[in-house]
């Protein structure tokens, strides 16, 4: 995994993880890596993947079976897309509607595009 300097690696490292929980790599119930396994295998201090599993956990994405691990909660999916929707729309999504108006794309291109993705995407 490459990181981005300009945000910190415990919030990309849980971005990860809800993205691989997203696409069903981490199906709710299953069990995730160890702070331990998941440090090695994205080469960080496993403290920063505690705090990244703390954040995930606070927000009720994952929690911990005490001797066990930690595992994806009933419900994640949910949480998590309603979280990154919220804040797509409030940030990401008003910024490609400004520079749309700057460029002078309509809705109708954008929807055109956006059927060519999906027809893509499944053939």
């Amino acid at each position: 995994m490459e990181f981005d300097q300009h945000k910190p690696i415990y919030l990309q490292i849980a971005d990860a993880i809800c993205e691989r929980i997203l696409t069903g790599t981490w199906p709710e119930g299953d069990r995730i890596p160890s702070v331990r396994e998941c440090g090695v295998s994205l080469e960080v201090n496993p403290n920063t993947v505690a705090r990244s599993y703390d954040e995930l956990s606070s927000e009720g994405i994952i929690h911990n079976k005490r001797g066990i691990g930690y595992f994806v909660s009933p419900g994640a999916k949910t949480v998590i897309r309603e979280k990154q929707r919220s804040s797509f729309i409030s940030g990401d999504l008003k910024e490609v509607f400004r520079k749309m108006e700057i460029l002078g794309i309509s809705i109708e291109d954008i929807t055109s595009l956006y059927q060519k993705y999906i027809s893509k995407d499944n053939n």
